[in-house]
């Protein structure tokens, strides 16, 4: 991390705290600074810990383009963390990772499908405020996709946004998952994008 949050980390206590740690350790090999920020109000922390593992468990939408949305949420609204955990969770679920390395810069990139700039574009157009989002995004994502997966890719960049904008407000930032596994450093753009 290379900042400091804006509210001091907790340290994380109790028989719960030590089934979070032993948790986070496991599954991430170390404790992230996020959560001993969230310990200060564990219902906050343990609700949207709790909606986060349900949105792992839906899969009527690939999970390439649910993880490269999510980055896209994280990296336009500057969620450090978001885009440094993800990009490692898509090493760890096998995606493609030149993909997922070029997410900041994937206007300038050519790497990506028609079908992913489209995905990309819709996660932008949700995050932005007020919403961009037109009626032709929707209609050529549904015919692509499907309804069911495309409430499940709307709900996962909602999500992103529920995730990213508090971490960013409470100065949490990225706790080096990518460096720590030898993965390269993420793209950056290269051109200002308005």
């Amino acid at each position: 991390m290379t900042g400091t949050t804006r509210i001091p980390v907790a340290e994380i206590t109790g028989f719960k705290g030590a089934l979070i740690k032993r948790f986070a350790r496991k599954n991430l090999g170390q404790v992230p600074t996020s959560l001993g920020v969230y310990w200060h109000n564990q219902k906050v922390l343990m609700g949207m810990a709790g909606v986060g593992g349900k949105v792992q468990k839906w899969d009527a939408c690939d999970e390439q383009l649910k993880s490269f949305a999510h980055m896209a949420v994280a990296s336009q609204v500057g969620c450090t963390w978001c885009l440094d955990f993800n990009y490692f969770e898509a090493n760890n679920k096998k995606l493609d990772m030149a993909k997922a390395r070029e997410i900041p810069r994937w206007h300038e990139s050519e790497l990506f499908s028609p079908l992913e700039r489209e995905v990309l574009a819709y996660s932008e157009a949700m995050t932005v405020t007020e919403p961009t989002v037109t009626d032709e995004m929707v209609a050529s994502l549904r015919t692509q996709l499907g309804d069911a997966a495309l409430i499940e890719l709307t709900a996962v960049i909602a999500f992103a946004n529920f995730t990213t904008r508090p971490n960013v407000a409470l100065g949490i930032e990225s706790d080096g998952f990518a460096a720590a596994c030898g993965l390269k450093p993420l793209a950056q753009p290269t051109a200002v994008r308005s």
